[in-house]
């Protein structure tokens, strides 16, 4: 019975022989080649013209024949026994001694190979004639209007709102559908099955899509993070997102061709929702199953805390409806979307509980649920097959779903056969029916992570694990720490590709996040499963499991906060390529770095320092911020966010851009920790949708905005914002007088008028600019500086400022209105005579902004100009005597790829250069100041002999200033160390007394 078994197995003590799958030799990759041309083919054909992919699918086909024949005939000559004697020599046969290149078995794997792919490329083939079938896509491309019956085939979800220009978009309701029944403008109704994209937005009041007066609504930020309720997250309504795939409707929608000619649909459809869906066809009982399960898990969710309320969903069946934007940033940020994107882990621990612990899975009939039952080897197989198959349907059948399943199903076919073998094969099989099914996953960036996080846990992760555990470390721990260094290491590059960025604790966080995994997974299905008849148990054991959620929650904000949590790379397959190299490079230096203990300990913490990034050891080796700093102009894009130092740790910020992050880190950078005052000049959400990353981790003492409540949207969710963080809103008031340690600053707009409604006396206007002209204006002085920051006052408004205060003179530094669009008054443009003017714009914006209008009339009036778009963040340094200023790096123009969480196409910001900050001074202006501009200015020092005509230095000239930059550098070091010294401790007046305000 064992004569013909392998020695290990025969050696075993069980009838089923040894389980221990790496002790039966290599691995085996047989079926890696064929699968791998499979995937290529398909990922080139999707994209070629049909009549070139069948010409080159008969080509692969008849060569494969071929080879096969050949391969054929060498195998019958191989048996041909040798001639009596030893003499003689069979004519065709191999003689002795003499190697052959390709054998018989190389020759059928080619032609495997050539098989494989053409099957792959014909699957593509034909999957892409879809997109071209019947008349969608052609009035598509005419941006028709069409009446089409549609099979929903993906659950909606609802879009990221985005800030475009002063306008928060509203959120629109996406998802996937075939159109079986469409009717074009001419009236005629065809039949066909054609994949389309459906986007269902809001009906607005005035009769536009989008969001009406009022209607902007924002998640609301809590200690936890935003709310997710679906009703305040606005969209659609609720019979539009309740909608199960397989559901029949019939909508009128407006047809587009999509944005890439590689996308998986032939149209898209937009649909107002102005009316609930109208549904011609229920779903089938299976989706009907799986969505009430899965209501059901959200309606057990429903008491949690808001992080664990939004997670517990999307961990156990990938369900991220209620996940914020924030938390999603949290999770890209530290690599921890894998746990939101169900795949193999889940199953695995789905799977555990019948088969065994994961790493010995092969010993199915020996551990788990299924030898307590009786379950015989097929049994076992059957059944958890079942389960795996359930699993695809409540998941939905996403590229990590599928993935985890095939190789599941395969594994378990194995089992129940009774044969012993490594999961690659698995993992190849299921990559290749995968693929040939729906060849669309080979252009699927989710897929390729999944497959390569796969196979370096099978190929990887036990070297890694083996080497650890000879340098004495635990078994288990080794494991883990290998596990998720092999999976970071390979899937680092592909993140490069999609997001031009790489996390340095990807790692930890995993680590970490892992030990609440299991618990959160094998209770969220506990809930899942009894919800529908139990809802009070249901919500027990999700109240159990909402405490690791919030664990993994709290991992992924924590480590998402970090300043050096993630930095900048080359992003598409250039950058890609690069970091796999780098990679491949640096693991032989982490094998020799091993052996000596002191150097890991080195490492180690410059690890620790590069994440950390003190703002004493950021500065001294970046020069960012620079000692002294006055104040800095954040690089936040196509937005608004100022800030003006106050002492140690302690700023005056105005305005926090279009998004959180943004702010967030520039404000870490500056080693910002507690801000009295925050003023919002306006509503407009490029000034005021950042305003949770001020907050995060911040002592605010009081937000001071304008008088005018427009946009309403917007001002609701500062209102709703502030209060969630328990800090209270004051409104601006012309006149008032504030100080704040070396900082007094004034309000000088806008008037009361505005406040109370009434026409302001402003010049006449050809159109109303509503919030801009409400802009809060701020005259800054600090350190003898005047500053005076505009907001985005338009001329009507500006000529109204200068008629107000007609005492307002010449100032330092200019804070640009509006972004620098062309739209500035002269007059008072004149009367400013700024010698630096700052402009706060993003890269490659479709505005145009800053206008060369204005930057050509200020550089005409002697001021020095510099743009967050082109020199990034702009620092303000030295005095009246000594104006200077710091950049943190040029930009370059590029494009930026679209990624899974919803970054739009566009121009894409250069890193910054960290390591080439550029001191400017600021030249005097040659001619003389008008009497009404005021007394003039003390010369300007310049650090070196001076710019050239053509603003060009000599090499002799840029190493004296060079020299002298460095010793100024070390003395505003000085400065900064004995200035923080000497002010700890500040209070903010009120306009009309002099006690303390914060």
């Amino acid at each position: 019975m064992t004569a013909g078994r392998a020695t290990v197995h025969a050696s075993a003590a069980s009838p089923y022989g040894a389980s221990d799958p790496h002790q039966e030799g290599p691995a085996d990759l047989r079926l890696v080649a064929p699968a791998l041309a499979a995937w290529a083919a398909a990922a080139i054909a999707l994209g070629a013209p049909g009549g070139g992919v069948a010409v080159a699918c008969a080509v692969a086909v008849v060569l494969a024949v071929l080879v096969w024949g050949v391969a054929g005939r060498r195998a019958e000559r191989a048996g041909v026994p040798e001639p009596e004697g030893g003499g003689g020599h069979v004519p065709g046969s191999r003689r002795p001694g003499v190697p052959r290149l390709w054998s018989a078995g190389a020759l059928a794997a080619v032609a495997a190979v050539l098989l494989c792919a053409a099957a792959g490329a014909a699957s593509a083939a034909l999957h892409a004639a879809d997109l071209r079938r019947g008349p969608l896509p052609a009035w598509a491309q005419r941006y028709a209007q069409v009446t089409a019956e549609l099979e929903v085939t993906g659950d909606p979800r609802l879009s990221r709102p985005k800030v475009r220009g002063s306008q928060r978009t509203p959120p629109a309701l996406v998802f996937t559908a075939d159109a079986v029944r469409v009717t074009g403008p001419d009236g005629a109704v065809t039949a066909v099955r054609t994949p389309a994209l459906v986007v269902v937005q809001q009906q607005r009041g005035d009769g536009g899509v989008g969001e009406g007066p009022g209607r902007s609504r924002k998640p609301v930020a809590t200690p936890q993070g935003p709310s997710t309720r679906d009703e305040e997250r606005g969209g659609p309504s609720p019979a539009w997102r309740g909608l199960l795939p397989s559901t029949h409707i019939r909508v009128v929608a407006r047809s587009s061709p999509p944005m890439s000619p590689g996308d998986q649909v032939a149209a898209v459809l937009r649909v107002t929702a102005d009316a609930p869906p109208l549904k011609v066809g229920p779903p089938s009982a299976l989706q009907r199953l799986a969505g009430s399960l899965r209501a059901g898990l959200r309606e057990a969710t429903d008491g949690l805390r808001p992080d664990a309320r939004a997670l517990l969903p999307g961990l156990v069946v990938g369900d991220t409806s209620r996940v914020p934007p924030e938390l999603d940033d949290a999770f890209r940020a530290t690599d921890l979307t894998h746990l939101l994107a169900v795949s193999g882990s889940n199953l695995t621990i789905v799977l555990a509980l019948l088969i065994g612990p994961p790493h010995l899975a092969v010993r199915a009939e020996r551990r788990g649920l299924a030898p307590r039952l009786g379950l015989s080897l097929r049994g076992t197989a059957l059944i958890g097959g079942a389960l795996a198959l359930v699993f695809v349907v409540v998941c939905r059948p996403d590229p990590s779903v599928l993935r985890a399943a095939a190789c599941g199903l395969i594994t378990l076919l194995a089992i129940g056969s009774g044969r012993r073998r490594s999961l690659l094969p698995a993992l190849a099989a299921a990559v290749l029916l995968l693929v040939l099914y729906d060849p669309w996953l080979a252009r699927s960036y989710g897929f390729l992570l999944s497959v390569l996080a796969t196979g370096a846990l099978l190929l990887l992760a036990p070297r890694w694990s083996a080497a650890l555990q000879r340098r004495r470390m635990p078994p288990r721990l080794a494991e883990v720490i290998a596990a998720a260094a092999a999976a970071q290491a390979i899937c680092a590059p592909v993140g490069a590709v999609i997001a031009a960025r790489v996390g340095l604790v990807a790692v930890p966080c995993n680590l970490l996040a892992e030990l609440a995994v299991a618990p959160a997974t094998v209770l969220g299905f506990a809930a899942l499963a009894v919800a529908p008849v139990a809802l009070p148990v249901a919500e027990a054991l999700a109240w159990c499991a909402g405490w690791p959620a919030e664990w993994i929650a709290g991992i992924a904000r924590t480590g998402a906060a970090l300043p050096g949590a993630e930095f900048g790379w080359p992003g598409g397959w250039t950058g890609g390529l690069l970091l796999a190299a780098a990679t491949v490079a640096l693991v032989p230096v982490g094998r020799r770095l091993s052996r000596r203990p002191w150097l890991c300990v080195v490492c180690a913490l410059a690890l620790v320092v590069a994440i950390w990034r003190p703002t004493p050891v950021t500065r001294v080796l970046t020069g960012w911020p620079p000692p002294g700093w006055r104040a800095v102009v954040c690089d936040v894009g196509q937005g608004d966010g100022l800030v003006l130092a106050a002492g140690d740790g302690t700023a005056l910020v105005v305005d926090t851009g279009p998004e959180p992050r943004a702010i967030d880190r520039c404000l870490t950078d500056l080693g910002i920790r507690r801000i009295p005052l925050l003023v919002l000049t306006h509503f407009h959400a490029d000034h005021v949708d950042g305003l949770p990353g001020a907050l995060r981790g911040r002592s605010v003492g009081a937000i001071e905005t304008t008088t005018l409540q427009e946009p309403p949207g917007q001002a609701e969710f500062v209102r709703e914002t502030a209060a969630a963080a328990r800090v209270p809103i004051i409104r601006a008031v012309s006149g008032e007088r504030r100080r704040l340690g070396p900082l007094t600053w004034e309000v000088l707009w806008p008037p009361g008028s505005i406040a109370s409604g009434a026409s302001a006396p402003l010049p006449p206007s050809p159109a109303d600019h509503g919030p801009n002209d409400a802009s809060v204006t701020l005259l800054v002085r600090t350190g003898g500086l005047s500053l005076l920051l505009l907001g985005d006052l338009e001329p009507p408004a500006q000529q109204a400022l200068l008629a107000t205060h007609p005492e307002l003179a010449a100032v330092d530094v200019l804070k640009v209105a509006h972004h620098g669009s062309a739209y500035q008054d002269p007059g008072l443009m004149r009367r400013l005579a700024p010698r630096l003017a700052l402009v706060s714009a993003g890269a490659g914006n479709p505005y145009g902004h800053p206008a060369p209008r204005t930057i050509g009339a200020l550089r005409a009036q002697g001021a020095g100009v510099l743009r967050t778009d082109t020199d990034g963040a702009i620092a303000v340094l030295g005095t009246r005597e000594r104006l200077s200023a710091t950049v943190s790096g040029r930009r370059a123009n590029g494009h930026s790829r679209a990624n899974g969480h919803g970054r739009a196409k566009g121009h894409r910001r250069a890193k910054r250069q960290r390591a080439r900050v550029r001191c400017v001074a600021v030249r005097r202006r040659s001619r003389a100041r008008s009497p009404s501009s005021g007394p003039r200015s003390p010369p300007v020092r310049t650090a070196g002999h001076g710019p050239s005509p053509h603003g060009r230095q000599t090499a002799s000239g840029r190493l004296w200033r060079s020299a002298q930059g460095t010793c100024l550098y070390i003395r505003m070091m000085f400065f900064a160390v004995s200035e923080s010294m000497n002010a700890r401790n500040f209070a903010v007046s009120e306009p009309s007394s002099g006690r303390p305000y914060v």
